[in-house]
């Protein structure tokens, strides 16, 4: 299989000024594959080292941090010979062994000629956030579940996403009801490399599930080995109530209906657990659409989960009800379409969006995103009802000239124009961009095209 972000990788190796590299994400999601393979492809050799297994690397990073030591250490237990700018250094599972994370800092100062990719869990990490952090010594790379666009080309589509990215309208517009029909299978699959790779070989959808359900009984342990009892009585409650939560009209997470007598300040710590181990997705409402974003959160939030594939597992979907578009499928096919949309554009494109709503009405806009400086309105629709007030009234309101409506529809690009009124006597007019669903992965590029 194929992952996008190797780009990424091969642009730190070129980089005159790269720093040791954190190659961060949730468990599962195919960190070490990526950086052993980054390393077969382009370097002479590999010394790969992993800390939770090798406890003679792990005792002799915590007596020192004299790099010819370390050296001679990596090489002894690799029997390979480290090449500065030849040999990529791979320290795995590094949150175990906090004295590797600080030595990345001198690393980075006594020997910058070495190549050195830490792969870790960002919960692991969280934790040494302080004094033995590296601050400002190391690069990093988040990884995601896979996009799309990588399901695609994993399950032997790979011209389809050629044309998703060469933004050939034409082509999509012949193909769309293939797409559509790959779109619901990714649904149902998800982007986790497990379920992903056994999909790809035996086009098996309850073997998938079992995959998936192991997953989330993975993660489920990994709440009371890595939390206290008390926060894995909440961890677990939040974890349980994310499809719930996003089943309702109003996606905004509701504090009180994870349990009876449960009070924000209790899962705020527990909340931020999931997030440090990449286990949900907070989308945070802004009040005021202006850059940047993060400033004008007001601290509602929608939560996600990790991987679209892994919510419908937890939500036990049948294969038919999200293949065949069943209609007991109701308001979750909302839910499962706005966590795609959150996911790939943090796996397409790293982006981190925001959401927009009004006070004391019912306006809202799904999604709000920085591209190249710009802020780009979204309405996100799970099928072919096109209707979007709140994204006219939104546009209206602030003035936008561009915006993007994601459905099942084709392509297309539309002037609305908003006839005068009390309240606004020049009227208005904006651009509205219709995206397939399938090509999201298209939207950045098609919003620069247009302006």
């Amino acid at each position: 299989m194929k992952r996008w972000c190797i780009q990424e990788l091969i642009s730190w190796k070129n980089n005159p000024r790269r720093k040791p590299l954190l190659l961060l994400g949730a468990r599962q999601v195919g960190k070490t594959w990526l950086a052993r393979e980054f390393g077969r492809l382009h370097y002479k050799n590999v010394v790969y080292v992993r800390f939770d297994r090798d406890i003679a690397v792990r005792q002799s990073f915590e007596q020192d941090y004299d790099i010819p030591r370390l050296l001679d250490t990596l090489q002894v237990r690799s029997k390979t010979q480290i090449e500065p700018e030849k040999t990529l250094i791979i320290l795995d599972e590094i949150q175990e062994c906090p004295s590797a994370l600080t030595s990345l800092k001198y690393f980075c100062e006594d020997a910058p000629e070495l190549h050195i990719i830490a792969a870790g869990s960002l919960l692991g990490l969280s934790v040494h956030t302080g004094t033995g952090f590296p601050v400002g010594k190391v690069d990093r790379v988040y990884m995601y579940p896979m996009s799309f666009t990588e399901f695609l080309d994993a399950t032997g589509y790979e011209s389809y996403v050629e044309v998703i990215r060469k933004r050939d309208w034409q082509t999509l517009d012949t193909f769309h009801e293939k797409y559509v029909e790959l779109l619901r299978q990714y649904y149902f699959v998800g982007g986790m490399p497990a379920a992903v790779q056994t999909y790809a070989e035996t086009r098996n959808l309850h073997a998938v599930r079992r995959v998936q359900t192991a997953l989330l009984e993975d993660y489920r342990n990994d709440f009371s080995k890595h939390a206290t009892d008390a926060e894995t009585h909440y961890i677990t409650q939040i974890w349980d109530s994310v499809p719930e939560q996003l089943s309702r009209e109003d996606k905004r997470f509701v504090h009180a209906e994870v349990g009876r007598n449960v009070r924000a300040p209790q899962l705020r710590g527990p909340i931020r657990w999931l997030e440090d181990a990449a286990l949900v997705q907070t989308v945070s409402r802004v009040r005021k659409p202006e850059m940047p974003l993060s400033a004008y959160t007001d601290g509602a939030f929608k939560l996600f989960f990790l991987d679209v594939g892994l919510l419908a597992a937890k939500c036990r979907l049948s294969p038919s009800v999200i293949l065949e578009g069943n209609s007991v499928f109701g308001q979750f096919k909302g839910a499962l379409t706005e966590q795609y949309v959150q996911q790939q554009l943090r796996a397409e494109s790293g982006i981190a969006p925001c959401y927009w709503s009004a006070e004391r009405a019912q306006a809202e806009v799904d999604f709000l995103v920085e591209v190249d400086y710009r802020l780009l309105p979204i309405e996100v629709k799970a099928e072919l009802n096109l209707q979007a007030k709140s994204l006219r009234s939104f546009c209206k309101r602030y003035r936008f000239t561009q915006a993007a409506r994601i459905s099942m529809s084709r392509h297309a690009v539309s002037s609305v124009q908003i006839s005068p009124g009390k309240t606004d006597p020049q009227g208005h007019q904006y651009t509205l961009l219709d995206i397939p669903l399938y090509a999201i992965a298209a939207l950045p590029e098609e919003m620069r095209n247009r302006g």
